[in-house]
């Protein structure tokens, strides 16, 4: 792809959605308008479009922006062809991001985006994978809190493990030890989709429920056994620990990676995730609450009728969230746990400024794509991951300009 003939190196697709314009404000701020990143906002409606400019500011005057539409096939094609990365916010990607995967996948477009649905990603390796290796666009999904600090937490812990020990390690254990945030409307709207899909077409609850069904195909095998559903004990946590909902796509995005990697970490590597409790009977009893917590939303949600309850009364909409004040005042707090073949343990710590779902989110998006746009990376075309696309250049950008830290706890 000749960058220099792509008249911006960045379109933000849907801009004026609540995400999306927390990651237009991300920019504009960060990186300005008209400077050295070129970049533009995109969405179906003119006038919210000037709407989000103004709201954006005097610096924003000269903002470019777009109309155009994810469900229009030639309207993606011609939007891919103008830009060097494509960052898009609108999902469920199921039913709305296809036609923009593949615009990008044809025209040597790199592309991030926010999906968290492992069925879809799953279709998308299969539809866009070759041809995306072709024309040289790095497709890169999961690029938010599902499943960036996962990813690049376990390709950092890895590469850690290796300069200190000389060797890497053999599992590695994530737990989230503490979080805090306003739910994802968006999320919520994906998820809710994912059960629909997954209630109506076995194929699709198959996808969901291997563990490397992410994998190259042929490779779709190996140690894991699936995700954690119960209560269990962490010995060397010394924690009680319940399932993570997010654990369905990051497990599978850490796996992906590691095969696109070449599996250097060894083919009998395990990665796991798991929320972190506490010690004690308090800590057994937090576990008992979030799994049966989980279990009830799990269960309301595979049927038509409670699912549009909860719809309708429960779950944020999307193009919701909360105001500037409670995103400022959210953040997260992960610890990974890796242990050798001979036993030796290395522990990191994965932090971020603001809560996960948003304000983090959009930071993370929005360098996703810099880094996509102006680092020289090494990675090929492809339907790749986050650490399989710019592992090295992006911990430094989410390090330097996100708000994440990523640190090793002697």
């Amino acid at each position: 792809m000749n960058g220099n003939s792509r008249e911006f190196d960045i379109v933000v697709v849907g801009a004026t959605g609540f995400t999306g314009a927390l990651v237009a404000e991300y920019l504009c701020d960060r990186y300005g308008v008209g400077k050295e990143l070129r970049w533009a906002a995109a969405a179906r409606n003119e006038n919210k479009l000037a709407a989000l400019r103004g709201s954006l500011g005097s610096a924003a005057a000269a903002l470019p922006v777009i109309v155009a539409d994810t469900m229009d096939a030639e309207s993606m094609r011609g939007l891919a062809k103008r830009t060097r990365v494509v960052l898009t916010t609108v999902g469920p990607y199921a039913r709305f991001g296809s036609e923009l995967v593949a615009a990008c996948a044809e025209s040597g477009t790199h592309y991030c985006d926010l999906a968290g649905e492992v069925q879809w990603i799953r279709r998308m390796i299969d539809a866009h994978d070759g041809t995306a290796r072709q024309s040289g666009a790095r497709i890169v999904h999961c690029c938010g809190f599902d499943s960036i600090p996962m990813d690049i937490g376990a390709w950092f812990l890895q590469q850690e493990s290796q300069q200190r020990y000389g060797a890497y390690c053999e599992s590695i254990v994530l737990l989230v030890k503490a979080m805090k945030g306003g739910a994802s409307g968006g999320t919520a709207a994906s998820i809710m989709n994912v059960m629909r899909e997954a209630r109506a077409d076995k194929e699709v609850a198959r996808v969901l429920a291997r563990p490397y069904s992410l994998n190259p195909e042929g490779e779709l095998r190996g140690p894991d056994r699936g995700d954690q559903r119960g209560i269990r004990f962490d010995s060397d946590a010394g924690s009680w620990t319940a399932p993570f909902i997010m654990a369905t796509v990051n497990t599978r995005v850490v796996r992906r990676s590691h095969a696109l990697l070449g599996y250097p970490w060894g083919e009998s590597f395990r990665y796991h995730e798991a929320i972190r409790t506490g010690s004690g009977v308090g800590g057994w009893s937090r576990s008992a609450m979030i799994t049966a917590g989980l279990g009830g939303l799990v269960g309301a949600a595979s049927y038509g009728w409670s699912r549009g309850l909860l719809e309708r009364f429960v779950l944020p909409k999307p193009g919701t969230g909360p105001d500037a004040t409670a995103r400022d005042k959210g953040f997260f707090n992960l610890e990974q746990i890796g242990r050798l073949a001979d036993g030796r343990q290395i522990r990191s710590r994965i932090t971020g400024d603001r809560d996960p779902g948003y304000g983090s989110t959009s930071k993370m998006l929005a360098e996703s794509a810099v880094c996509l746009a102006l680092d020289d990376l090494d990675s090929e075309g492809g339907v790749l991951t986050p650490a399989a696309a710019m592992a090295a250049p992006l911990l430094q950008r989410l390090r330097a300009n996100a708000g994440l830290s990523f640190e090793i706890r002697d």
